[in-house]
């Protein structure tokens, strides 16, 4: 069965690249939110094998929507890997502490995407 993944970020470029990187390079469906609130809805209502969460949006970041999956029952299982441009030592750990799976630093490469995820998320 396919992986479904969902992106909540605010950037539509970042979604296409994704897009584009999985259905290059794997059989994962992915699921697209421009926004947390967004993100949550779709989370609660798809329940995606995992999310990749942008920590830079308008209105409510990364860090919140983070704190909101894992204050729902319905999300609070679902993996999060951060996708962020500034993530420093301090930061990772941090998120590591919070029970981040893994942190992507943006610009990332395409090429290693997918292998990225499955490794952060013990996939084969």
């Amino acid at each position: 069965m396919s992986k479904r993944i969902l992106i909540i970020d605010d950037e539509c470029a970042i979604h296409t690249i994704v897009q584009v990187t999985l259905s290059l390079q794997s059989d994962w469906t992915l699921l697209t939110a421009l926004t947390g609130q967004t993100g949550v809805a779709i989370a609660k209502a798809e329940q995606p094998d995992a999310i990749l969460l942008d920590m830079m949006m308008p209105q409510q970041d990364g860090m919140a929507t983070l704190k909101e999956l894992q204050g729902c029952s319905k999300t609070a299982g679902i993996p999060v890997l951060f996708l962020t441009g500034g993530a420093q030592a301090a930061d990772r750990r941090r998120l590591y502490k919070l029970g981040v799976k893994g942190v992507i630093t943006k610009p990332f490469d395409p090429v290693t995407l997918v292998s990225q995820i499955s490794g952060f998320l013990a996939w084969s």
